[in-house]
């Protein structure tokens, strides 16, 4: 009987904690006899037909390395007409049993529908330092991002205090506000500003005021950068749309930054963190999740449960459906925003 054979990818943007899924799923195939091929950049691997084979040397040493060994993209296969065909062809060219997607919203909305509608055989893996896709209590990358911004924070307030500034940081989050809201209450912020909640210039200038009235003469400001001014729009960098829809985000930070100096006469700063948020070593926690989760989508292709997503549910490694999974964006729990708040 001849091998199963299964495919990996990686699509989106990069995040720490890829290559422990990689290595997981690499590590728990060959357990299985199973033979173990890597698609190369995320979906345009699998329509261009660029391959490398996964074995126990390829995956050695990858554990602790941030990014991931396959390269990624944000390649939609449905955006360019043909490339849904070609996929398809060539899954059956490679001899494909199964195929384990990794990514987060966009790369596992192209999973679920080449599931539902062209049948192929695909289990998903949950990945985003956003945190915001449903049916999973954490996705891998995101405690890495928060250990970062947390880091970057608590440097920052100690120039803030120096200098006696306003420092407005700007991290990312396009959606939903979950790095700026853990890594806020972590590093101490004394202001966090979410893209669910519009922000209100004059409150973020009072609350500062007030800071400074009680002998406080810097603070820390914390944005995403998915969020808004009352009556306003995203703040872009660019205008231009990647293959899935989205523009390209950043600019919240300096243009509130502005306005905070412009209202309250105090010498502002402001700091990007950008993609240092994704990159370097995935944290302990990042690794064993990734770990679990590389395992799990193992088994699930073994048993022919396809069409599902790996899930942190409490401490428990559990499965979901991939179109429950994409169905909504996770946005942050007003509750945690609630304790957030009492520290403004």
């Amino acid at each position: 009987m001849a091998k199963k054979r299964i495919a990996i990818l990686t699509g989106g943007g990069d995040c720490a904690g890829l290559n422990p899924v990689i290595r997981a799923v690499t590590r728990k195939g060959l357990e299985l006899d199973f033979e173990i091929i890597g698609l190369l950049n995320g979906w345009k691997g699998l329509i261009n037909k660029e391959t490398m084979p996964l074995d126990l040397k390829s995956v050695s040493g990858i554990l602790p390395k941030g990014g991931t060994i396959l390269g990624t993209s944000r390649t939609n296969p449905y955006k360019q007409e043909g490339d849904v065909g070609k996929i398809k062809t060539n899954f059956k060219d490679l001899a494909l049993d199964a195929l384990i997607a990794i990514g987060g919203e966009d790369t596992l909305g192209v999973a679920n529908k080449l599931y539902t509608q062209e049948k192929l055989p695909i289990v998903g893996v949950p990945k985003t330092i956003d945190n915001d896709l449903s049916c999973t209590d954490y996705t891998f990358g995101f405690d890495t991002a928060i250990n970062i911004a947390t880091e970057c924070i608590d440097r920052l307030h100690t120039t803030a205090e120096s200098h006696h500034r306003i420092i407005v940081v700007e991290v990312m989050g396009r959606h939903a506000g979950w790095i700026a809201t853990y890594a806020g209450i972590a590093g101490g912020a004394d202001i966090i500003l979410i893209p669910e909640i519009p922000i209100d210039t004059d409150e973020v200038c009072n609350l500062l005021k007030k800071r400074h009235e009680r002998g406080k003469k810097f603070s820390i400001v914390v944005v995403a950068e998915g969020a808004k001014l009352k009556k306003d729009t995203e703040v872009l960098q660019e205008e231009k749309k990647d293959a899935f829809g989205h523009v390209r985000l950043g600019g919240i930070g300096e243009k509130l930054g502005k306005l905070i100096e412009e209202k309250t006469g105090y010498e502002t700063r402001i700091s990007v963190l950008g993609h240092i948020q994704r990159g370097g070593s995935p944290t302990a926690f990042d690794r064993i999740l990734g770990t679990r989760f590389g395992i799990k989508a193992v088994e699930l292709i073994k048993d022919k449960q396809f069409g599902k997503m790996v899930a942190l549910s409490g401490n428990k490694i559990v499965t979901v459906s991939l179109k429950d999974a994409v169905k909504e964006l996770k946005t942050v729990d007003m509750e945690l925003y609630s304790i957030a708040k009492i520290f403004f």
